[in-house]
């Protein structure tokens, strides 16, 4: 597998990826966190075009998509945590909208660990009824630290991290 930039000419692609995801998550317990369309067409374009938005391939196949920031306070929604607190305040990578085929195994497991080795440290949030994704958090090494918000719900989110230096005091 690898991850690239994804380009204007995978947005079909990518939005069937993420048409996909939301049908397992209903599937799984969680019918709210994207919804009936999240995220929208425009929003794929924005993040496109921003450089910011990843397909993963295996061999020519695009098998999963997310979104990938970087920078000290690289975004908003998790400068307020509450019911705990961050474990590591140096710049950090987040994770967002990561969707898969969901018949590839190891596809979101790949992409976290990718975004980990650019970045060494990570914050990603997920929807409390999305038990995959936090045991794919889990698995990874993830420290539950609190709970965020975004702006498009008004769901709480499950904010987890991952810090070299972290990880490094606890050995």
């Amino acid at each position: 597998m690898n991850c690239r930039l994804a380009e204007l000419n995978d947005i079909d692609v990518i939005l069937k990826l993420y048409e996909t995801a939301r049908a397992f998550m209903k599937a799984n317990g969680n019918p709210h966190q994207w919804g009936e369309n999240w995220p929208p067409r425009e929003l794929v374009e924005r993040d496109i075009n921003k450089s910011c938005c990843y397909v993963c391939e295996q061999g020519r196949a695009i098998v999963g998509v997310f979104v990938y920031i970087y920078g000290k306070d690289c975004d908003p929604a998790y400068l307020k945590i509450t019911d705990g607190k961050w474990l590591d305040d140096s710049a950090y990578g987040v994770i967002h909208r990561l969707a898969t085929d969901c018949t590839t195994k190891g596809v979101g497991t790949f992409c976290i660990n990718w975004c980990y080795e650019k970045a060494g440290h990570i914050r990603i949030d997920t929807h409390s009824d999305n038990k995959p994704m936090q045991a794919l958090a889990r698995k990874l090494n993830f420290v539950h630290c609190g709970t965020i918000y975004v702006e498009h719900d008004n769901y709480p989110r499950l904010a987890y991290e991952k810090s070299a230096v972290t990880e490094s005091l606890n050995k």
